[in-house]
C-alpha cells in the first residue's frame, strides 16, 4: 500500500478533477515550491462559489526562452485582507501547454458568506490581487447579482464590465454567454474594429475552428482591462451561449458551421475544452463533458439554476424562410404544426428532467433560472415582422398598429379588419423559447404546480427586456429580465434606426406585445438584480461609449416586482 504523501494527494486530486488543483484545509500552509519565471497578462478570476469553496484562476505565461513542453510552477495565496498580512492558504501549482498554461484551483474548506483575497506569484512577477466571496448559508436578507451577455471584441471596448467593477457589493456575476465570438476579422460587427484599435491579430483573424484558434481568441479577449477588472472584483457564475462554439448552435450543428470546416463535434469539443480552461468554472460532470447545467444556493433566499439552452439538447431552429412558397406566400398551417410539435425541445430530456426534479426539491424563497435566450412570448403583428424583413422597402406599419392597440386597450371599438391586423401575430425570434413553445408551456405548468416564485434572466438579443411570463391561459407564472449586450450591436443596428427611432420602436413594442413591460433597443450595458424577502429589483445600467476606454454611465432604468 503506497503512502499518501502531500505530493501524491495533489497528483490524485489533479487526476480526479481533470487538471483542477483541489486545495483543502489539510494543505493550508504548505511550503511552496520554487516558482518559475512567469507573467500574468490575462489577470486573475474566481468563480463557481459555494458556501465553503471557490475556484481561483489565472494564466501563467512562461518567460521567453522557456521550453515549449516544460511545466511552469507558480505560488498561490488566499488571504483575509488585500495586503496579505493574514494569509490563510498557500501552495504551489503546476501548469503547461496541455492546459494552455491556465491554472484552476478549487479552494475548499472556506467560511460561508466571507470575502477573500487571492493572488499568484512567479519567480519575479506577481499577478493582480483578486477579490472573491463564498455563498451564504441559513437566513439571508439580500442577494445582489450583476448580469452580462454578448461581448464582441471587434465591436468595442468592454466598458460595461469596467462600470460594474467599480462596485464592491456583488455577491456574484452571472455571465449568460457569448463571452467570445467566433467570427473572422471581416465578420459580424467588425466594421470599425481597425479604426478603434480592436482589430483581430493576424494569427487569429480567421474564423476560429480548432483548439489553438479558440485558445488565442480567449487570450485576446482577456487582455481587455474592463473584463480583467470585473473578474478580479467578484466571482463569476457562467454558462455558454452559441458564439463560444458557432452562431446558432444546436445539438448537431450550427448555422455558422459548414462541412468544409470539418467535423462539427470535433469543433465543439475544442470550443468546450478552451471554455473550461479559460473560465473559472467547476464543470459539473468533468472537463471532457458538455453538460454545464448546475445549481447554486444563496442561503434560504435564492436558488440559482444555470441552464444550457444551446449545446446539448436543442433541436434545430425553425426558419420562417422554410415555409415560404415560390410566390412569396407563407404556409401558416405547416409552420403552426411544426411549432406545436410536442417533441421539439430546447433543453433536451435529461436536462429537462433534472430541472424539474431540482425545482421540486428547491427550498429557496426565489427560484432564478440563468439561461441564454428570451423566454417571454414576443409575438408581434405579422405586418411589423414583414416590414422588418423588407429592409425599408415597405412602409412601417408600427405607428398605426400601436394606435389601434392603444385604442383597443382603452375600450374603443375596432372594425373586424383592424382586429384581424392585431390578431395576426408571429414570434419575433424563433431561436428563442418562442420556437419551442410546447416545452415552455410544460415548464410553466411545473412551476405553477410547485408554487415557485420564478424569475428568469436572459441575454442573447443584445437589448434590455422585461417580460411577464404567462401561460396559455394568461396566468402569470414568473418574470423575465434580459440584459443588454456588452458591445454587440442591438436591434437599432439590424433595423438601421437612429436613437430617436429606436426609442419610439421600443415604446411601440411595449404596447403591441402583451407581456412586454419594458425594452431598450439601442444601448449597451449590463443589468443588476437585487433580491430580498418582499421583492426583486432589476436595474439596467447603460454606458455612453464603446469606441474607447473613456466612458460614463449614460442612464439607467429600474423595475421592481413585489410579491403579493
Amino acid at each position: 500500500m503506497s503512502r499518501l504523501t502531500r505530493r501524491n494527494f495533489i497528483k490524485a486530486a489533479l487526476a480526479a478533477s481533470g487538471g483542477v488543483l483541489v486545495s483543502t484545509p489539510l494543505q493550508a500552509m504548505t511550503r511552496p515550491e520554487l516558482p518559475s519565471e512567469a507573467s500574468f497578462p490575462h489577470g486573475v478570476a474566481s468563480g463557481d462559489p459555494l458556501q465553503d469553496a471557490v475556484i481561483l484562476w489565472t494564466r501563467a505565461v512562461p518567460a521567453t526562452g522557456h521550453g515549449a513542453q516544460d511545466p511552469v510552477k507558480v505560488t498561490w495565496e488566499l488571504a483575509r485582507d488585500n495586503d496579505f498580512t493574514d494569509v490563510l492558504r498557500r501552495g504551489s501549482v503546476e501548469t503547461g501547454p496541455r492546459r494552455d498554461y491556465t491554472v484552476k484551483i478549487d479552494v475548499q474548506g472556506l467560511e460561508p458568506d466571507t470575502r477573500y483575497y487571492y493572488r499568484f506569484v512567479g519567480a519575479s512577477e506577481q499577478s493582480p490581487v483578486g477579490r472573491t466571496k463564498t455563498l451564504p448559508t441559513g437566513s439571508v436578507e439580500q442577494v445582489k447579482l450583476a448580469v452580462f451577455s454578448c461581448s464582441n471584441y471587434p465591436a468595442g471596448y468592454f466598458n460595461a464590465y469596467a462600470l460594474a467593477a467599480q462596485r464592491e457589493d456583488w455577491d456574484a456575476v452571472l455571465h449568460l454567454g457569448d463571452y467570445i465570438y467566433e467570427y473572422a476579422a471581416d465578420g459580424y460587427a467588425t466594421e470599425r474594429s481597425a479604426e478603434i484599435g480592436r482589430a483581430l491579430p493576424a494569427d487569429n483573424s480567421g474564423e476560429i475552428l480548432n483548439l489553438a484558434d479558440y485558445r488565442k481568441r480567449y487570450a485576446l479577449y482577456r487582455t481587455d482591462a474592463g473584463l480583467q477588472a470585473l473578474h478580479a472584483a467578484a466571482p463569476f457564475i457562467a454558462v455558454w451561449d452559441d458564439h463560444e462554439v458557432a452562431n446558432d448552435t444546436w445539438k448537431e450543428g450550427a448555422e455558422n458551421h459548414s462541412a468544409e470546416e470539418g467535423d462539427f463535434f470535433e469543433r465543439r469539443a475544442a470550443a468546450i475544452q478552451a471554455y473550461y480552461e479559460w473560465l473559472p468554472i467547476r464543470p459539473p460532470m468533468g472537463e471532457s463533458k458538455p453538460q454545464i447545467y448546475r445549481s447554486f444556493q444563496f442561503g434560504d433566499l435564492l436558488d440559482l439554476h444555470m441552464l444550457d439552452t444551446r449545446v446539448i439538447g436543442r433541436d434545430q431552429q425553425l426558419d420562417f424562410a422554410g415555409y415560404l412558397g415560390e410566390d412569396g406566400s407563407f404556409d401558416g398551417r405547416a409552420f403552426g404544426a411544426a411549432l406545436a410539435n410536442p417533441d421539439r425541445t430546447l433543453l433536451g430530456p435529461t436536462q429537462r428532467n433534472w430541472l424539474a426534479e431540482t425545482l421540486a426539491q428547491a427550498k429557496g424563497h426565489w427560484q432564478l433560472l440563468g439561461q441564454q435566450v428570451l423566454m417571454g412570448k414576443m409575438h408581434l403583428p405579422a405586418e411589423v415582422m414583414m416590414s422588418f424583413y423588407s429592409q425599408g422597402k415597405k412602409e412601417d406599419p408600427t405607428p398605426e398598429l400601436v394606435q389601434l392597440k392603444a385604442a383597443s386597450l382603452q375600450g374603443q371599438p375596432l372594425t373586424e379588419a383592424q382586429r384581424a391586423r392585431l390578431a395576426q401575430v408571429v414570434p419575433y425570434n424563433l431561436d428563442a423559447w418562442d420556437g419551442y413553445a410546447v416545452e415552455r408551456e410544460a415548464l410553466y405548468r411545473h412551476v405553477a404546480a410547485q408554487s415557485k416564485n420564478l424569475v428568469v434572466v436572459a441575454g442573447d438579443t443584445h437589448n434590455a427586456w422585461c417580460n411577464h411570463l404567462t401561460d396559455d391561459s394568461g396566468k402569470l407564472v414568473g418574470l423575465e429580465f434580459a440584459t443588454p449586450s456588452v458591445t454587440s450591436p442591438g436591434m437599432e443596428s439590424y433595423l438601421k434606426l437612429d436613437e430617436k427611432s429606436a426609442a419610439e420602436l421600443a415604446r411601440g413594442m411595449s404596447v403591441l406585445i402583451d407581456d412586454l413591460q419594458y425594452c431598450n433597443l439601442h444601448q449597451r450595458g449590463f443589468m443588476a438584480l437585487t433580491f430580498n424577502r418582499e421583492q426583486v429589483q432589476a436595474d439596467w445600467h447603460f454606458i455612453d461609449n464603446i469606441d474607447s476606454t473613456e466612458f460614463s454611465e449614460a442612464g439607467s432604468h429600474s423595475v421592481v416586482h413585489s410579491l403579493v
